[in-house]
């Protein structure tokens, strides 16, 4: 099948994080003088039905190795599902794993993700297929430059922000995908929590830290977390889908890097109506 690599317009994020292993157990047994390295996908969704992407695997080069020498990079290739991930479904909490190898300990030095051709969105229950501009084939190396200790296991997390990945061309009808993801090479902050009423939903949730803005939406359950992020005091910005509901900004979050912060559900109010102007109001009498 015919592959080509995305040139992604923004960076990456790549969330390492160490888990524990038991060596005892045969079958999770890390080889000598190896790390274990898990890759996940999780996704900030756009306002569409559904949105999916072919994904054939990412690769993997470790530091020290040439980039320019194909056979240095280590593959991982993506089967199941015959290959497509509904992008909409990793919201809440949810990933989907791609993959997992053993790599020499020392340390990753980039990664890069592998796209298919067969990239859609389903809006009103119509398929729109994705272009791609040609000066993207080319490809994209992610700088990742992350120590890997030798008998550990390690989480590797992609965040395709699918939410800005996906640019309407004018009056074309065309739809570009322009894959947008984030990149962080430490274990920084994570905050979950839950929005509701449910039928406001999807609620858009943006953490904003001085000039910095990550963002995703609720899940199905009212549901969302957002990893990968620097400490500081951040400010909530929740825009919901249904227009009959306000948007709320929750300020002054404080976020410690290692840490889940959970907040506590917070509740929409309804849309109130506006009420004419005494302009508008003369204006109607005049008419009548």
């Amino acid at each position: 099948m015919k592959y080509f690599i995305r040139n992604f317009s923004l960076v990456a994020f790549l969330l390492f994080l160490l888990s524990s292993c038991d060596l005892e157990n045969r079958e999770d047994r890390i080889s000598d003088g190896n790390a274990r390295v898990n890759v996940y996908l999780i996704d900030a969704p756009a306002a569409y039905d559904e949105v999916w992407i072919e994904v054939l695997g990412v690769q993997i080069l470790t530091k020290g190795n040439d980039e320019s020498n194909e056979s240095a990079w280590i593959n991982l290739p993506y089967e199941k599902n015959e290959q497509k991930i509904n992008l909409l479904a990793l919201t809440g909490g949810n990933s989907e794993h791609l993959g997992q190898t053993e790599v020499p300990a020392g340390a990753i030095s980039q990664i890069r993700l592998l796209l298919g051709d067969d990239n859609y969105i389903i809006q009103n229950g119509r398929k729109i297929d994705l272009k791609t501009p040609s000066a993207q084939q080319s490809g994209l190396k992610l700088k990742v430059d992350k120590p890997l200790a030798a008998g550990v296991s390690y989480d590797l997390v992609i965040d395709f922000d699918a939410s800005r990945s996906i640019v309407r061309a004018g009056n074309s009808g065309l739809f570009i995908l322009k894959p947008v993801l984030r990149v962080v090479a430490e274990e920084l902050a994570t905050v979950e929590g839950t929005v509701l009423p449910l039928e406001a939903g999807p609620v858009r949730v943006s953490a904003i830290l001085d000039q910095d803005t990550v963002g995703t939406f609720t899940d199905e359950a009212g549901l969302f977390i957002l990893r990968g992020l620097r400490g500081g005091t951040y400010d909530f910005w929740f825009v919901p889908n249904n227009e009959g509901f306000e948007e709320f900004l929750l300020e002054g979050i404080n976020l410690t890097v290692g840490q889940t912060t959970k907040l506590d559900p917070v509740t929409l109010e309804e849309a109130s109506e506006e009420e004419p102007d005494e302009e508008e109001e003369e204006n109607d009498e005049n008419e009548g």
